[in-house]
Formats: structure tokens, sequence, C-alpha cells
């Protein structure tokens, strides 16, 4: 079976040099050749010597996942569909903005933290991904979109899966984004999103290298939200919210809490009033986000004035509170609806 280079870092492929009795910066170069140019033809790798290509031609693979669909959002959003070596699959979104790419990508096949309001939590934990499985998602998102790349890529760990369960491949991932010698993405432009997971939360604050955090709040009570998140009965809210006002913040964060509203059920003033309460003295944003229909979930979108009330309420009391409008609903895109989904593409929207 042909290696993968995807599943090494580059402690590995120096040592994969050495052991191919070559010097280890040949695997410097590989490691360059790879994720600062995103080369995946060993051919055109010319920065190798030629016997060195010809046996990676040989004996190695770049592995990475197979785009099994891509469904086009009338905003120019893609979810893609994504079928790993073992044919697992898996989701990652793309979706431009004006001077940005913004990649939405999994850290697990399914999911097994079962948030009701979530499309994911009905698959179940299939398994975690590698961190090269993980990496594999942006390079074929900026590989399918190499002619049109925008300065800036963010990515944000909010697809499939809870990345704290699967912590290991997740920082390991997040380095090689980092790296200033690989994908160069800055770790600022990188964003963790958790379901409140407290030692993980507490583990990445030690970390050297780590992304942003954003936090998938969604309730204001106990009771409320563990009966939306049963993940809650764990870790509850005086718990997480103490991992929060821990967690170390540099000059220029703020720690994300993502509230997902859900008509009628969490999206009352009272809510709003008890967030204000939650987050007093956290340096924090609070992302507003109107719930995304998910067929057969027993759940409403909030109202457009309820929205809006939540929001001033929150800002009155001078919360930075956005509301975040998700990408891609037409096709199953958005925040809480990646579950696999073989739809019918909807027609890339028209240029011009």
């Amino acid at each position: 079976m042909p290696l993968d280079l995807l599943q090494l870092d580059l402690e590995a492929l120096r040592q994969l040099a050495q052991q191919w009795g070559l010097p280890a910066y040949r695997g410097n170069q590989l490691y360059h050749a790879l994720y600062a140019e995103k080369q995946f033809d060993f051919a055109r790798m010319t920065n190798l010597p030629l016997a060195l290509r010809e046996r990676l031609a040989a004996e190695a693979v770049v592995g990475l996942p197979e785009i099994a669909g891509r469904f086009h959002s009338r905003d120019a959003s893609v979810r893609y569909l994504l079928r790993l070596a073992d044919g697992k699959t898996i989701e990652t979104v793309w979706m431009p903005e004006k001077n940005r790419q913004t990649l939405c990508i999994s850290s697990q096949a399914g999911c097994a933290v079962d948030c009701h309001f979530c499309a994911t939590a009905q698959l179940g934990l299939i398994r975690n991904l590698t961190a090269g499985e993980i990496v594999g998602q942006v390079l074929v998102g900026l590989a399918e979109h190499r002619a049109e790349l925008l300065p800036r890529t963010n990515i944000v760990l909010m697809g499939q899966g809870e990345p704290l369960l699967n912590y290991d491949s997740t920082l390991a991932a997040v380095r090689r984004f980092a790296d200033p010698d690989g994908m160069n993405i800055p770790l600022r432009r990188i964003t963790l999103s958790t379901s409140g997971i407290v030692p993980g939360i507490r583990r990445l604050a030690a970390e050297p290298a780590r992304p942003k955090l954003a936090v998938s709040l969604n309730a204001t009570t106990d009771e409320q939200r563990t009966a939306i998140m049963p993940i809650n009965r764990k870790y509850p809210l005086a718990d997480l919210l103490a991992a929060c006002r821990d967690h170390p913040l540099r000059p220029w964060e703020r720690l994300t809490f993502e509230y997902v509203l859900l008509g009628g059920f969490n999206d009352s003033p009272d809510d709003a009033r008890r967030l204000v309460d939650l987050t007093r003295g956290l340096r924090c944003k609070v992302n507003l986000i109107p719930w995304n229909a998910v067929p057969e979930l027993p759940y409403r979108a909030p109202t457009d004035e309820a929205v809006e009330t939540f929001q001033q309420i929150l800002r009155a009391a001078r919360r930075l509170a956005l509301i975040r409008r998700s990408r891609g609903q037409d096709v199953f895109a958005a925040c809480g609806q990646l579950a696999l989904l073989e739809i019918q593409p909807a027609p890339p929207a028209a240029s011009g």
C-alpha cells in the first residue's frame, strides 16, 4: 500500500528522507512543495531531484479526499461531499467573501455530541479524522479555487464533529495550517468551535500555538441547555463559563460565543438578559445564529423581530453582538445542516 504523505508531519518527512538515504532537508523541501506551493504532482516538484520524484511516484501518494459531490449555493458557497480513503464521507464548505475565502471543515466523520438542533448529530460518531484528512479538506478547497483565490484565507473548525474530542489530530492540523514554512495561515484566522468540552478548553489554553476559541452556548440556564445539548450534563454552564474566564486571550483576541436562536425556546428578552449576566467581565463577542431548518427536527426559526430585540438587549449592555445569517442554506451547507444529504445541486449563481 503506498505511503500517504499527508499523514506525515514535517519531522516525519525529514525522517523519511533519511530512511531513503537522503539528507533530512529533502523532507523540508517536500513539505514546502505540498503545503506552501500546494503542488501534488510529484513530476512538478522541481525543487526535488529526479530520482526522489520517481521514487515518490512509485511508493507514495498525496492522499487528498476525493470530491464525491459539489453543491453550489445561490450565494456562491459550495458544499463539498468528500470521500476518504476508506470510503467514509465528510463535508467541507467553501464560502467566498469580499476580500477572503472561508473554509468550514470537519474534524470527525459524524459527531457524538448529539446537539438536538443539529443535523450532523443524527449521524452519530463514525470515526475521528486524521490530521492529514483535516488538512486535506483545506488543500482540496484551495486547489479547486486556485484561479480565484482572494488575499486572505480563514479556516473554521465548525463542520462535522467536535474538534476537542479529536484533540491531537485537530491541533496537529492547526500547526500545519499556521506554519510559516507551510500553509502560512495565521492563527488569528483559524477558529475552533466547541460544544463546551471543558477539559479540552483547558488543555487548549496551554498550547503555544492555538486557534481562536468559539463556544457553542445556545442557552442561558442548565435546564434549557441540557434539553438541547446533553453534553451540558457532564460540563454544566458554571464549569464551562469558569473555563472560558480562565482562557488566556491574546491582545487582538475576543472569545466567541455562538448562540443558535430557536424560535420560542431560547430567543426571549429574558434569555438575552441572562446572556448579558453570563458574559459579564468577559472580552467576548456573541454570534447570533437564527436556526437553519433541518428536516425532521422539531424546532423553528426565530422571527426577525425576536432576533433584532435579542441583539438590541445585548448591545445596550455593551456586548458585541452580531447577527450571522448562515451561508449556503439552499444546499444544506449552513451551520447545523451538514448531514451528508445527497441532493440535486443548484446551478451556480450567474456571474456578472
